[in-house]
């Protein structure tokens, strides 16, 4: 690994958690951050201490990320309202990755377990501004950390952080809404870009109608009659079973890179892509991409897959496999793997300067792995089969929704009963799973960034076709974009 300059090295000191993981950087190993309100204020201090870098491109890269975490930590002090951010700090699940000996994994776990007292304190001292329903939203993660830890210490350390979070959910603020005014200083200054939260509602009524549409048409071209929304809650009961789920994945997997490769639809095909059970710790996602990162030795990266838990009720198993139906699965593939979050991974690794590895947008990770999906249907992924195409569309649906119902529960337009039965009305989903959608809102405010981001490349290939003419290829549009790593969205149109 490269000795990081300090100016970057301030940035990744108030993200220790992503660098540590996303990026790579395991000096970060068996060791936890400072988010006492006293250690946030003092990582604040130092950023933009010191010479920014010779590339142009770098620097503003670099000013956005800075901008960004003084909004995010000293603007908003999201670190004293959203116990996400204490999360990451805990999470041991990032050394069950399998990117150096287990021997020096096991070593660095222990040593940050060690340090879980620690981090409590700084997280109960820091979480005095947590509402109930992100508190409420939240519990079952936070109880969740515990779970295979016998050291006592630290489980004393995490039945404290339990209780300050359930006092939470029984007497807090019932308001969880950061404001219009807030929402959008977070999305702006993260990304570098103005936003215009009206008009961005907007446009995501406007891509659902546009979504709808190509869904009725997918339907039609399979023969279904019926709504196409109820079309498509009969599909997603056709899934693999609990047994067939990662067999499923692999061979999807490997279609996908194989046409990502045949159309050439990335700058690198380099890079091996395992797919196997997500370890027990990071179970509760049922699908990820846990890239070799940009840090690392060269090695495998892991497509993980959570199947159902067969001592679960009967109920629960059939509804999380309907994530892995015939329909979804193979969207999934594509967003997780080729050309999306493993074809994104493997350019990073290539990309030049630290800037671009390690400070990474997730608005543009996420939009970039959610347009792979279009772009595989325009460019002809499994043509002969609707189906494809049908979970492209439900997917945008539940994305589109998330970004409406992030406006609307932040502008307090929307409760997140309203949410839930925005979900149910306009995406495949209904009952728990629809309110499971809206309530993440409260705790994910920008978790919309996968159609916006999706929507400001689609924007940008347009203005490169008409400005490169003859010039234009896909190739040519997606190599610009990668190129810059992770890039804020704001800073796309630097490739022009």
């Amino acid at each position: 690994m490269t000795e990081l300059d300090p100016r970057i090295r301030a940035v990744t000191d108030l993200a220790m958690a992503d660098a540590r993981e996303m990026g790579g950087r395991h000096e970060y190993d068996g060791r936890i951050q400072d988010l006492s309100p006293e250690g946030v204020r003092s990582g604040l201090a130092r950023l933009g201490e010191g010479t920014p870098p010779a590339d142009p491109y770098d620097a503003d890269h670099l000013g956005v990320f800075e901008d960004g975490l003084r909004v995010q930590l000293g603007e908003l002090e999201l670190h004293r309202r959203n116990p996400l951010i204490h999360l990451s700090n805990l999470d041991l699940a990032c050394y069950d990755r399998d990117y150096g000996p287990a021997a020096e994994r096991a070593a660095a776990r222990a040593a940050h377990l060690a340090l879980w007292p620690e981090a409590v304190q700084g997280a109960i001292a820091s979480l005095d501004q947590l509402t109930a329903p992100v508190a409420q939203s939240l519990a079952g993660a936070v109880k969740g950390l515990a779970a295979g830890i016998t050291d006592a210490e630290a489980l004393d350390a995490h039945a404290l952080l339990v209780a300050h979070v359930e006092r939470a959910a029984a007497v807090g603020d019932p308001d969880a809404a950061l404001g219009g005014e807030a929402l959008a200083r977070l999305m702006s200054t993260g990304e570098g870009i103005e936003v215009d939260l009206g008009r961005l509602a907007e446009r995501a009524d406007a891509e659902r109608d546009r979504l709808h549409a190509l869904l009725g048409e997918a339907c039609a071209k399979l023969g279904a009659t019926g709504k196409p929304l109820e079309v498509a809650r009969e599909l997603v009961k056709q899934h693999p079973d609990a047994d067939g789920v990662i067999e499923a994945a692999r061979i999807g997997t490997e279609k996908a890179i194989a046409f990502t490769r045949e159309k050439d639809l990335v700058p690198y095909h380099d890079g091996e892509c395992l797919v196997g059970l997500a370890p027990e710790s990071r179970r509760w996602a049922m699908a990820m991409m846990s890239w070799n990162s940009p840090g690392e030795p060269e090695g495998p990266s892991w497509y993980h897959i959570t199947p159902p838990d067969t001592s679960w009720p009967l109920a629960e198993q059939e509804e999380w496999l309907e994530v892995f139906s015939d329909t979804t699965l193979p969207a999934i593939n594509v967003h997780e793997v080729a050309p999306g979050h493993f074809s994104h991974g493997r350019a990073l690794r290539h990309a030049r300067s630290d800037v671009r590895r390690l400070l990474q947008s997730m608005s543009f990770a996420e939009g970039w792995a959610h347009y792979a999906e279009e772009l595989c249907v325009e460019e002809g992924f499994d043509a002969h089969d609707p189906r494809f195409e049908i979970g492209v569309w439900l997917e945008a649906l539940v994305r589109v929704t998330r970004l409406a119902c992030a406006i609307g529960v932040h502008t307090r337009q929307m409760t997140v009963e309203d949410g839930a039965r925005r979900f149910e009305a306009d995406t495949h989903l209904a009952g728990p799973a629809a309110l499971s959608e809206a309530r993440r809102a409260t705790f994910d405010p920008t978790y919309g960034r996968y159609t916006w981001g999706k929507l400001l490349i689609l924007d940008l290939r347009e203005q490169a076709r008409k400005e490169w003419g003859a010039g234009f290829t896909l190739q040519r549009f997606h190599k610009a974009m990668l190129d810059l790593g992770s890039p804020p969205l704001g800073l796309l149109k630097s490739i022009l």
